[in-house]
């Protein structure tokens, strides 16, 4: 295994709302299995709220305090769903530079890459 050298961004924030960061070498680790379960419990939440807006946005006589509920939980979906995703982004592996665009077309990135 190549030596880790970058912190993770964890999914949670700490009491001062500061982020995070886990640095091992060990993925599998139990504060790294906390990490994914964590991250795909928000990233699964943030479907959820997706389908309920889609549902408030279709009724017409939705009212405003319902939107304004929705709207954050929105926000609150998309901080956490963006968190994922830059760091799983800073997980993935670094394309060389120097290698022409053709050949790093061939990178594949197992399932479990996506959580």
């Amino acid at each position: 295994m190549t030596p880790h050298n970058e912190l993770r961004l964890l999914p949670w924030s700490g009491p001062d709302g500061k982020p995070c960061f886990l640095s091992t070498d060990d993925t599998g680790g139990p504060l790294s299995r906390l990490a994914d379960t964590t991250e795909t419990a928000q990233l699964n939440v943030g479907q959820e709220i997706l389908g309920h807006a889609m549902d408030v946005l279709a009724d017409e006589e939705v009212e405003t305090e319902e939107l304004r509920l929705l709207a954050r939980d929105l926000a609150t979906a998309l901080r956490d769903t963006l968190r994922v995703a830059v760091s799983r982004g800073h997980r993935l592996p670094a394309l060389d530079p120097s290698t022409p665009i053709e050949a790093n077309e061939g990178l594949r990135l197992s399932a479990a890459a996506f959580g």
